[in-house]
């Protein structure tokens, strides 16, 4: 049977049964997919947790590790919750407890570890069997009442015991430690936020007549933003900050907390005391590392990690001159120290219904969790007064009827059903008189079984008057406190002020301050690199092979230097430390290098190569000193250019800046200066052409104009000159030649030219 002829309704066939492929697969993957959402992914909106975090605190609590209690094995932990809650991997269960014990990725750490537990750097924890665990009280809190029907409890995997559905949660953990998670078609991402804010946030909405008309600009007074456990700074706008709470989606922007540490005599470092969240210090710092080796941040010269329990890291300036705010800006862009983390409030509402709920109904689902949990331990409360009432009626009415009873013990084969028989409403002595109960007695006649065991089960020293005295204190007591639930069960408004009274309670035991700070984002704008750097004098020296480096100092360019074997000079000339130099390239590209990143001038350098990724099939047609404000003549050996701006070649990264397009066998040839009125051209074919400089366009990019004309070869020189100084050469024996009248040589732009004058070099080069 072909899939088309597979019936749309399953069929039995023996013990087969047969339904389409794609029916199938589909329900199966819902069913994997509804798996992954409910029960693995996204947090309940109610505690916070997840079932592997709820299961491991349950197990915990089961196991009595109290916060002032000892440790005990992880393994121990894990192994119970894996065997009795969790089939899914110990592997997978440490690793969530270990998480919870995180003070680095917890904000109120719920598991108090013994033992390596990781660290900020990234390093894993230790093994189960060789770290311990136990509660804290932030966990306790959460579990507060789960032994008075506060939650539902359900089956276990394997209905061998009970586990709850929720934990009661005393305050809000799911905005307290955050909770990230990715399920099938959806994902949640919730940063930490300080307690303090959120039982604040929580008291407004309790004291609210009706909390959905709080304003949700109301409840921003109260949660400023994330309080992560790591500190920081937020630079996120409020108003976005607002938009992201309002539709639980949305980021912030997270930098690193830093200093500047004097070092006397004009020194300075940065010491990072506080990174952003998630981040691994490990990672971080080789990220930095990686942004000064290659040149990304130039104006820092060393990194260092000095942290102990603190964080501690030192970045050392190249130069004093450095500014730190500058220095700063540029690690913000090429390191972890500015770091987004991304808002996606999506939790289970009720533990069934996914949804990207806002802050206002987060809180609110919370506190109806809390009214449900007050309601629910009120009542459980009230089934054991009324219990311990029935009891004590009993006791009572014994204590009033004490011969009586004593007698029918004594002497009766069946005291029990002696006592249930008997008709306590007879006039009996009583020890005391109703007008010593606070509360009418108990209605008398006969006791119940429940009364009656609790007489037979009584001991002979409880008979003593004493004894008496305290059941009365305790039957007034229980019953002013059962009338005391009843008002609280029937009046809501009571029911809030308690929540809130419960909130402030939580504030005051957990309250803390916050960590992470807020600062508006201040964007520096570029300083030049000058600005930052020591001027000092440089000679700067690439060979043919094109080996650069810089000498200290201004030498005689005419002096003889070392190069390795079969290579030699190329160029030599004088700049500063705060130069920014131009390198172009055969392929028409330029690139741009800082003097001050020179290899120094005691070795042969460096290729230059290494410093700019030029191609190695591609020659250095240039290397000159950026001067601003300057234009060069760039043209190809087909004798095409045009006039650039030097602003327009300045090159950002080792790629360089494609400025003169080439093809094919057409390579650049010339980058002169714009220094004149006039140009001049020379061919291959020894023609040479002069015409006027404002016939050249000034172009960023592109093939340029046709500067002369060949029949055969290319050009092969060209340059700017003043037409009235003349133009000048240096004939082969090293004199400079002047030549004034060039009206022989004057032409439109792209013609042919005439033959060069007498005495131009056989070079074809001006210089």
């Amino acid at each position: 049977m072909t899939m088309s002829e597979t019936p749309d309704h399953p069929e039995i066939e023996g013990n087969n049964l047969a339904e389409p492929l794609r029916r199938a697969i589909g329900d199966r993957y819902l069913t994997y997919a509804l798996s992954t959402i409910m029960h693995r992914a996204l947090p309940d909106v109610r505690d916070g947790l997840k079932p592997v975090h709820r299961r491991i605190l349950y197990v915990m609590n089961r196991l009595r590790l109290s916060p002032n209690g000892g440790f005990l094995k992880s393994a121990k932990i894990s192994g119970d919750t894996m065997g009795d809650f969790h089939p899914h991997g110990d592997g997978a269960i440490y690793d969530a407890m270990a998480r919870l014990a995180q003070d680095f990725n917890v904000r109120y750490p719920l598991v108090d570890g013994q033992g390596n537990f990781g660290n900020i750097d990234g390093d894993n924890p230790a093994a189960s069997r060789y770290t311990e665990a136990r509660m804290t009280v932030f966990a306790e809190a959460l579990l507060q009442g789960l032994d008075e029907n506060a939650v539902d409890f359900r089956a276990n995997y394997d209905g061998r015991l009970e586990e709850p559905v929720v934990l009661p949660a005393a305050f809000p953990n799911l905005l307290a430690n955050g909770a990230s998670g990715i399920a099938v078609g959806m994902a949640t991402n919730i940063p930490p936020h300080n307690i303090t804010e959120l039982c604040d946030a929580c008291i407004h909405l309790a004291k609210a007549e009706n909390s959905e008309r709080v304003r949700d600009e109301t409840l921003f007074d109260y949660v400023k933003g994330p309080d992560f456990p790591t500190g920081g700074t937020i630079i996120e706008p409020p108003e976005a900050i607002a938009e992201a709470y309002r539709t639980g989606r949305g980021g912030f922007r997270v930098r690193a907390k830093w200093e500047v540490e004097d070092l006397g005599r004009g020194q300075w470092q940065v010491v990072v005391t506080e990174i952003p969240f998630q981040v691994q210090k490990s990672r971080l710092i080789e990220k930095i590392a990686e942004a000064i080796q290659t040149k990304k941040v130039p104006i820092l010269a060393d990194v260092r990690d000095e942290s102990a329990e603190d964080i501690r890291i030192v970045l050392e300036p190249r130069s004093k001159n450095v500014d730190p705010d500058v220095l700063m800006n540029m690690l913000y862009r090429n390191s972890d120290l500015e770091n987004r983390f991304s808002l996606n409030m999506n939790v289970l509402i009720d533990g069934v219904t996914p949804k990207v709920a806002s802050l206002k109904e987060v809180l609110r689902a919370f506190l109806a969790h809390r009214r449900d949990v007050l309601l629910r331990r009120s009542k459980y409360r009230m089934d054991k007064i009324d219990h311990r009432l029935e009891v004590l009626e009993g006791f009572i009415t014994a204590f009033l009827n004490l011969d009586r009873v004593i007698d029918i013990i004594r002497y009766d084969d069946d005291p029990k059903a002696a006592l249930m028989r008997e008709d306590w409403s007879k006039d009996h002595p009583r020890a005391l008189s109703d007008k010593d109960y606070k509360t009418p007695l108990p209605g008398e006649g006969e006791l119940t079984e429940v009364q009656v065991d609790a007489i037979l089960n009584m001991r002979l020293r409880s008979l003593r008057r004493l004894e008496e005295l305290e059941l009365k204190r305790e039957f007034d007591e229980l019953t002013a406190e059962r009338a005391d639930l009843e008002d609280l069960l029937e009046n809501e408004g009571r029911q809030w002020k308690t929540i809130a009274d419960q909130l402030r309670q939580v504030k005051k035991d957990f309250g803390d301050e916050r960590r992470t700070q807020f600062a508006e984002a201040v964007e520096i704008e570029e300083v030049p690199l000058e600005a930052m750097i020591d001027r000092e004098p440089i000679t700067v020296v690439c060979s043919r092979m094109g080996w650069i480096r810089a000498m200290t100092g201004h030498i005689d360019l005419n002096r003889e230097l070392k190069f390795k074997d079969g290579d030699g000079p190329r160029f030599i000339f004088h700049a500063e430390t705060t130069d920014r130099l131009l390198v172009f390239g055969t392929n028409g590209r330029f690139y741009t290098i800082s003097a001050s990143n020179l290899p120094g001038g005691r070795g042969m350098g460096e290729p230059l190569r290494l410093m700019v990724d030029l191609p190695n099939e591609a020659e250095i047609v240039a290397l000159v000193i950026h001067r601003p404000g300057a234009k060069r003549l760039v043209a190809s050996t087909a004798g095409d250019g045009f006039v650039v701006a030097e602003e327009d070649v300045i090159a950002q990264t080792r790629a360089g800046k494609q400025v003169l397009n080439v093809r094919g066998d057409v390579k650049a040839a010339i980058c002169a200066p714009v220094e004149g009125d006039h140009v001049a051209v020379v061919g291959e074919n020894r023609k040479m052409l002069v015409f006027p400089v404002s016939d050249l366009n000034e172009m960023a990019r592109g093939k340029g104009v046709r500067l002369q004309k060949y029949k055969d070869g290319g050009l092969s020189d060209a340059r700017t000159f003043t037409r009235a100084d003349g133009l000048t050469w240096l004939d082969p024996a090293g004199r400079t030649r002047t030549v004034t009248d060039l009206e022989e040589w004057t032409g439109a732009r792209a013609s042919a030219g005439r033959m060069a004058p007498r005495g131009f070099p056989q070079n074809n080069r001006f210089t």
